[in-house]
């Protein structure tokens, strides 16, 4: 194959794989608003989506409920009773990519190989105080009962138990006030972090884009649609 033919399927390749992210934005799921007799009573609970570059998390409020459903989160050493804690911030991803990359500066080929095919998949949960908002990287959104136990449920099916219970992967945290934990499902570059945050809005009632692999599609298809 001569480079010129090479080059025109290069071109071909990115064009469609262009396209497609523009239609899994621009194309909203699901299809047609929820209507409001479905949607759960007005909002009573207020979620974040927090953004960076490459990464979304769902960040929920910490308060009795929470700290009670997701008291694993304790047992493992996370500081959910300190007076300063406000949220608990939830983000999937792939296992090798995660855990070895908290900053730019660790990037190794092998978890960025991994990140770019397939890969295991963890949870990555941290606790937070005062998240400022409005923000460039942060968006709220209310959303009623029903919707909200929908979204805890999905966040908690996440999670991959072991021996009746959860518990954090030994010696992998960022910080103190962070773990990671085994997850179900394979993470790749199509299905990713952000399909997560997505996937898990959707059952919170709200609209995200047909396919949303990367934060920027992501947030604009919220701001579009909900």
């Amino acid at each position: 194959m001569s480079w010129r033919r090479s080059v025109r399927w290069l071109l071909v390749v990115l064009v469609v794989a262009a396209s497609v992210a523009v239609a899994g934005t621009f194309v909203p799921r699901p299809l047609w608003p929820v209507a409001k007799a479905d949607s759960g009573g007005e909002g009573r609970h207020r979620i974040l989506v927090l953004s960076n570059p490459i990464h979304t998390d769902i960040a929920i409020a910490l308060d009795s409920e929470t700290r009670s459903r997701f008291s694993f989160l304790e047992d493992s050493g996370m500081p959910l009773g300190h007076p300063n804690a406000r949220w608990i911030v939830f983000g999937w991803g792939g296992r090798a990519f995660y855990i070895e990359t908290p900053t730019w500066a660790d990037l190794k080929p092998m978890p960025l190989l991994k990140g770019l095919t397939v890969d295991r998949s963890v949870m990555h949960v941290d606790v937070a105080g005062e998240i400022v908002e409005p923000s460039e990287t942060v968006v709220a959104f209310e959303i009623g009962d029903a919707q909200y136990e929908k979204l805890l449920s999905y966040i908690e099916a996440s999670f991959t138990p072991k021996d009746g219970g959860i518990a954090a992967i030994p010696n992998t945290a960022y910080g103190p006030n962070d773990r990671f934990f085994e997850a179900n499902g394979w993470f790749s570059a199509g299905l990713g972090c952000n399909t997560w945050t997505a996937a898990g809005l959707r059952e919170a009632g709200l609209r995200t884009g047909w396919w949303n692999p990367l934060p920027g599609s992501l947030t604009t298809s919220l701001s579009l649609y909900n």
